[in-house]
């Protein structure tokens, strides 16, 4: 079976069937095989996960050698709005591939994302048929709460991470963030990490990881 978005797969650690899944969605420009090294230094701590790293479906408007989930040169919240729910179904229908190969349940995938996969990954893993295990996300925001906070569906464990010197993606974000979910009574963690820019460094690899084997093992 092959998915509908072009993909980098890192087996797990045991070589036999995962008992989990972690689907890492890369940041605007990136591509599955840029997010894929979280990998390196989370597999040997998951055994039984595999990791699936998606291409976004489009080319990047700015970096034609990477990819975006969806456009964000139009600053139109409306056209936006529309964007994303178009690559909200893409990775839903990459996701329910994952669970249909490796034969897991929403409650064996962990989603994980950068930048504009974070935002991918809130976004789906709060309107999802089923619930998600956990969701890890690095330097991203809420695109539009309105309209999320109608779709919610589930109350999947979250952990959001930023960086304090972030210039990309400005901090302010991950407060906003904690504060539509402290409004909805989430459990969520944040952490603002000192001295980061917009990337994850191994501090945040490495909170983030225990917050994973806290919840998928």
């Amino acid at each position: 079976m092959e998915f509908s978005l072009n993909t980098t797969i890192i087996k797990s650690e045991n070589e036999t069937k995962p008992k989990n899944a972690i689907v890492l969605i890369h940041g605007y420009g990136g591509d599955g095989k840029d997010i894929s090294q979280l990998s390196i230094n989370w597999k040997r701590f998951l055994p039984d996960t595999i990791f699936l790293c998606p291409n976004g479906p489009e080319i990047c408007d700015i970096n034609p050698s990477g990819y975006q989930w969806f456009d964000l040169s139009n600053d139109n919240e409306k056209i936006i709005l529309e964007k994303l729910l178009i690559a909200e179904k893409k990775l839903f229908k990459f996701i329910k591939e994952v669970k249909l190969k490796y034969d897991l349940k929403s409650q064996n995938i962990c989603l994980c994302g950068f930048s504009q996969g974070c935002m991918m990954v809130l976004n789906n893993g709060l309107s999802a048929d089923e619930e998600f295990n956990c969701i890890v996300g690095f330097s991203g925001k809420i695109i539009n709460p309105k309209d999320l906070v109608k779709r919610i569906k589930f109350r999947p464990k979250i952990f959001l991470l930023h960086g304090d010197s972030d210039t990309i993606v400005p901090p302010i974000h991950l407060l906003e963030s904690k504060d539509f979910f402290k409004k909805l009574n989430y459990k969520i963690k944040t952490v603002l990490l000192k001295n980061c820019e917009h990337n994850i460094p191994i501090e945040a690899s490495s909170l983030a990881l225990d917050f994973i084997k806290k919840n998928l093992y």
